[in-house]
């Protein structure tokens, strides 16, 4: 049995029978449910109400690199962002958990670059979805 959180039949369950066939183009789906690696980010910390800003890389990194394990195990070829984006998690995560010397004290946040990207592609998201909302017309007309 593979763990995943899912509704079937309108209750959630937690196991899927590892003989369970799910066709290919319901993968697709899940992926394009996400527009690239930060809309992926960016879903896991709305999902948990978690202030960009304050980015805790710790759970964010966990939860990011459970996706992909659940895209891997379902055979499904990984875009190479998605896999740079890991990576980069794996190294922030990984600077955090070194100790700091003196003179790296004075070096920023390294999530830093991290949550400006993130801030930045929100403002976009945000800017796109109010697009979709106007009438196809004045879209056109603008």
């Amino acid at each position: 049995m593979t763990d995943i959180t899912a509704i079937y039949n309108g209750k959630k369950i937690s196991q899927l029978p590892e003989d369970l066939f799910i066709p290919p183009e319901y993968l697709r789906i899940i992926l394009e449910e996400f527009e690239g690696p930060l809309d992926l980010l960016l879903y896991l910390i709305k999902k948990q109400n978690i202030d960009i800003t304050d980015l805790p890389i710790f759970p964010i990194t966990e939860q990011y690199m459970s996706y992909i394990s659940i895209m891997e195990e379902m055979h499904f070829e990984l875009a190479s962002d998605y896999l740079v984006m890991a990576s980069t998690l794996t190294e922030i995560k990984s600077r955090l958990l070194l100790p700091a010397d003196a003179e790296d004290e004075e070096e920023d946040d390294p999530r830093a670059s991290l949550i400006k990207r993130l801030l930045e592609y929100q403002k976009y998201k945000n800017a796109s979805e109010k697009l979709e909302t106007l009438p196809r017309n004045y879209r056109i007309s603008m």
